[in-house]
């Protein structure tokens, strides 16, 4: 793979797993709200990002998680919704995967782990989620929009 590419990717899972710790204890549990999240936006403007925020969320979930389900289904549930973020039409879908994906998958390991009602899980995660990807994330996708020189760095489009 081109280094370049490996920079960009190591990047985003730095600031990632950084923002988590910086707010570690918002960052995990049933009533959470993972700053980090707001970067879930960055797959709608390249496909790097899928990788970065997945290996920034592996990260953050084996130095503060919940142990192995965390650390497997978290992350899985961050590539699966970076994924699907990729392939938003619109630029206001781009934060949807993140809320929908985390509370279901999240919300769901949480509950058995924590003896919590799953609905109730689901939910507290989902409006975490909301918070990070909606209410920080998609301001932050509308501030990128308007940097195409910051756009093209990421996408990696300068030679």
């Amino acid at each position: 793979m081109d280094p370049r590419k490996l920079t960009r990717i190591a990047l985003i899972a730095a600031v990632y797993v950084t923002v988590t710790m910086m707010f570690q204890a918002i960052s995990f549990g049933i009533i959470q709200v993972r700053i980090s999240e707001a970067l879930t936006v960055l797959p709608y403007f390249t496909p790097i990002a899928i990788w970065g925020l997945f290996i920034g969320c592996f990260l953050a979930n084996l130095l503060g998680g919940f142990g192995l389900y965390d650390i497997v289904f978290g992350s899985l549930a961050t590539l699966v919704a970076a994924f699907l973020t990729s392939k938003m039409p619109k630029a206001y879908l781009a934060p949807l995967p993140p809320v929908v994906v985390n509370a279901l998958v999240v919300g769901g390991y949480l509950s058995i782990i924590l003896h919590q009602p799953y609905w109730f899980a689901a939910f507290y995660v989902g409006l975490g989620q909301v918070i990070a990807c909606y209410a920080l994330g998609y301001p932050l996708l509308l501030f990128l929009k308007q940097r195409p020189s910051f756009l093209s760095f990421l996408r990696g489009d300068e030679q």
